[in-house]
């Protein structure tokens, strides 16, 4: 398994896998990442300063992605971990939260003081690992990512 930053040549893969996972788990695609025009050009997305999506791959096979990013509307000093999503075959191994470590460590780098996310209550598993690496639930959505269609929000704060 490799962890490494995001190629223009991993767009069509990535958009792939993580339309794959709102078929899989029944999850709502209308206001959610699934319909964002930005998941068929990640790469172009991931230009913005103070951002980054670290790509899981193995056997040269890309399995998963997730990152961090400065969605509008954010409080100052905070970013929002995005687009943390794996194909069956990463699943269950340890590696998502090698990942989000990996996206910690950026945002620390970056400088920001918060991360915060926007989930579903599909994906409980995720939740599950978010909540074991200290991010805490809020009541409201914060910033201006567009997914209406998300109902669990969370931050992690980083200087602790």
């Amino acid at each position: 398994m490799t962890i490494r930053k995001l190629l223009p040549t991993d767009n069509e893969s990535l958009a792939k896998i993580i339309k794959a996972i709102f078929v899989e788990f029944n999850a709502p695609k209308i206001g959610t990442v699934y319909s964002d025009p930005t998941t068929n050009d990640l790469y172009k997305l991931f230009e913005h300063e103070k951002s980054i999506l670290w790509v899981i791959e193995a056997d040269k096979e890309v399995l998963g992605c997730c990152g961090i990013y400065p969605t509008k509307g954010l409080p100052e000093g905070c970013a929002e971990l995005v687009k943390f999503y794996f194909s069956p075959k990463a699943r269950g191994n340890g590696w998502g939260k090698e990942l989000l470590e990996y996206n910690i460590k950026s945002a620390i780098d970056y400088g920001y003081s918060q991360l915060y996310l926007e989930c579903l209550p599909h994906f409980s598993s995720a939740i599950n690992l978010y909540e074991s690496l200290a991010f805490k639930h809020i009541d409201k959505a914060l910033g201006d990512s567009g997914h209406t269609s998300c109902n669990i929000w969370m931050v992690k704060n980083l200087l602790t």
